[in-house]
């Protein structure tokens, strides 16, 4: 077992690999925080941690050594006492929004029961996790608030969820729900998040806690490239490779609101959930609402161990499918090679050229529907443009995969151009409030999801393309943020509900089509980045890491993505210099490097290399052929931040330690610069491991203690890969 109660002290403890949760129900009712941290063997209790404050109202008028304003709380709610931000608010028939949520039963389960219409993780069999469920009721209202915790037997792992049932005679609205709150017991922490905008996506940040709050959110619709569904606390002394950290990354793709708030006391308040901007649910008696899950992980190995968790986690009980497990393919895009400016003749050349050098997959991006020409039209209108494709998408598909190449196609499907046939025949379709002007933005509108004859719309007309050719790849994009987010079909009392009813649409359009099709490798993409979330991660293995492709700029957005994401759902291409983002000139060595530390592709004219260009790719095609699943699927660690210098460095180790594949970059030259040594991590100290490159024999304690000595580099921008194998 790895979840304990303790009726006699009613205390429940849950035990992970290496980790202790601990709740208290003080005086047998109110579920406490306690403790959560390294492994305990025996428990502690809240009441020997906690003291009423001057100034802090009772509990009860009886009562007076408990505060609900300094107690560190399971599940906060409003009104009562506790001036803290809540993790439940609602509004009573009467006006009122005062709740007080009692314990009254609990459930302990095997394994892991799935979320109703929401993405979560998941267990393949019942023994590696178990379930508690806390049944807590307000007696007023008749309100039940499900705790759901599940502890993963060997991970460090604790995932979370609430779901409230009406239970009572009257409406009742939401207008906050969050899917966790932790109390920690002091402030003594670092907030790290990951933030920036299109083309520099998940920069990390990180920053003191002082009194006050700390937010990161996003009120975009999507879970956005401003700010990512993820924070993390780190105890002060807490490195890349030690000292305790703690993580909180939210299973959702909308707008989302994660943040730490420090009380007077020191008492340090985190909660992750849905975005109560503009968020209210109306909850008749009878329905329930389910947030969505929040995946709790703790390190005592610093930030690398949190996130080879995380990878570890999502890699294999997040993501699903054929694909979760299988080597992902080389693949050319056109995108930068034509743009809208092609046709079948020009799309058979790139992909026989790119077949020539060893590409496996071939994706033809925007402009192949309607009368797409540029990001003007058409958008909706999923029919092949038969100016472009005289023969069809089918013709052209059988003739790519003639050449021994896969076939894939882009689509961004949540949209609609104002200039097309759908819009025209449905006007109603996109989200919009009557009487206000239809913001556009990249000329395009967003198609109203929380509508079923919407969503039923992308499902027929996506799969009449997918199932019109030998498609085995799509590109789902999604190229603009909501605004004016009403819909033509919800009441007045319902309107605020159209963002979240937007997400639950999506996620069953996904479903659908997913199951529809097994045997299509899904990307997502949002402008890049934009909504690189665990939600898409649970349809779609993979996604678009950044727009921006420049391998310099790629280190920080790799770097930072590398914290909660693993490397088998990063997508790293390697296009043409003057860069198309940045303008910058790289070498084609450095982007090859950058690119083979994800999922590996192009995005340029293959059919204007030169022929040293050329010998160049088929080299690092090969190369990466030989390394694929150790990328994919091997341990990463980090070894050089490109947040704090000129240099960066990370690595791919083998689960069982007998292969390594590291890459070194240094960004600008040093003039009379000192020699340096990259120190390795996560090999095994007794083996001994060949170094490629030289053919030279070392200890892994060698090469993690001492180092490799790094060669003098010439120039700008250069990089260096070491490939090691036991001998």
């Amino acid at each position: 077992m790895s979840i304990y109660y303790d009726d006699s002290r009613k205390v429940f403890h849950l035990q992970s690999e290496q980790s202790s949760y601990i709740i208290e129900l003080v005086r047998g009712e109110l579920p406490a925080h306690v403790y959560w941290g390294p492994k305990l063997e025996g428990i502690v209790q809240a009441l020997n941690l906690v003291e009423r404050c001057s100034f802090s109202p009772t509990y009860t008028m009886e009562d007076k050594k408990i505060s609900l304003d300094t107690l560190p709380s399971e599940f906060p709610s409003y009104g009562n006492g506790d001036f803290r931000e809540p993790a439940l608010e609602v509004h009573l028939v009467d006006g009122t929004s005062v709740t007080n949520f009692l314990y009254k039963s609990h459930k302990i389960n095997k394994g892991k029961p799935a979320l109703k219409g929401l993405p979560s993780t998941y267990v393949e069999n019942e023994a590696e996790a178990e379930t508690l469920e806390l049944y807590l009721q307000d007696d007023k209202t008749g309100l039940i608030a499900v705790l759901s915790y599940t502890v993963f037997n060997d991970q460090d792992v604790i995932t979370r969820s609430v779901r409230i049932e009406n239970q009572g005679k009257d409406n009742v609205v939401l207008k906050r729900v969050l899917s966790a709150n932790v109390d920690f017991h002091d402030s003594e922490y670092d907030m790290l998040q990951l933030s920036g905008t299109w083309t520099r996506e998940r920069h990390i940040y990180k920053r003191p806690l002082v009194p006050g709050i700390h937010r990161i959110d996003s009120k975009r619709g999507a879970s956005s490239s401003t700010q990512n569904p993820f924070m993390a606390l780190l105890a002060k002394d807490a490195t890349e490779d030690h000292g305790e950290v703690y993580g909180f990354s939210l299973v959702y793709s909308g707008s989302f609101l994660a943040q730490a708030e420090v009380d007077p006391y020191g008492i340090s308040r985190v909660g992750i959930g849905i975005q109560p901007f503009n968020f209210q649910w109306l909850l008749e008696p009878g329905e329930s609402f389910q947030t969505p899950e929040a995946v709790l992980v703790r390190s005592s190995q610093g930030l690398g161990g949190l996130s080879r968790t995380y990878h570890r986690l999502y890699r294999t009980r997040l993501c699903r499918g054929e694909f979760r497990d299988r080597k992902r393919p080389i693949l050319i895009n056109n995108w930068e090679a034509t743009y809208f400016n092609f046709n079948a003749d020009k799309i058979k050349e790139i992909a026989q050229a790119g077949k020539d050098l060893g590409l496996e997959l071939f994706v033809l991006d925007d402009g192949w529907f309607g009368k797409r020409d540029n990001d003007d039209s058409s958008l909706g209108d999923w029919v092949e443009d038969r100016n472009k494709l005289p023969e069809g998408l089918g013709k052209l598909g059988k003739d790519i995969t003639a050449m021994g190449m896969e076939f894939g196609l882009w689509f961004e499907p949540e949209m609609v151009s104002p200039e097309s046939d759908l819009y025209r025949e449905h006007p109603d379709w996109c989200l919009h409030v009557p009487g206000h002007t239809r913001t556009l933005a990249r000329q395009q509108l967003v198609l109203d999801l929380s509508r079923k004859d919407v969503c039923d719309y992308i499902v027929d007309s996506v799969s009449s393309v997918l199932s019109s050719a030998p498609i085995t790849y799509v590109k789902w994009d999604m190229n603009r943020n909501m605004t004016e987010i009403g819909s033509a079909l919800l009441p007045a009392e319902r309107q605020r509900e159209t963002a979240h009813r937007y997400i639950l649409g999506l996620y069953d359009v996904l479903e659908r089509i997913v199951t529809r099709f097994p045997h299509i490798l899904f990307e997502s993409c949002s402008g890049g980045g934009g909504r690189y979330d665990p939600g898409m991660l649970y349809y779609m293995p993979q996604t678009w890491t950044s727009d921006d492709s420049d391998a310099i700029e790629r280190l920080k957005i790799q770097y930072g993505t590398s914290m909660v994401y693993p490397a088998s759902s990063m997508c790293a291409h390697v296009s043409a210099v003057p860069n198309h983002q940045v303008h910058r000139i790289t070498p084609l060595e450095t982007r090859g490097h950058v690119a083979m530390s994800g999922n590996f592709g192009y995005e340029l004219d293959m059919t204007k290399l030169t022929e040293a260009e050329r010998e160049d790719i088929r080299k690092q095609v090969s190369e990466y052929k030989e390394l694929r699943m150790l990328i994919q699927f091997g341990d990463f660690y980090r070894l050089l931040s490109p947040f704090e210098g000129n240099q960066t460095a990370w690595m791919f180790v083998s689960e069982d330690k007998k292969e390594a594949f590291a890459t070194y970059f240094r960004v600008l030259a040093e003039p009379n610069a000192p020699l340096r040594r990259l120190r390795l991590k996560g090999l095994d100290p007794a083996k001994n491991y060949k170094l490629e490159l030289n053919g030279e024999v070392y200890r892994g304690d060698e090469l993690m203690h001492f180092g490799l000595t790094l060669p003098q580099l010439e120039g700008d921008f250069k990089s260096l890969l070491f490939v090691l194998k036991e001998v």
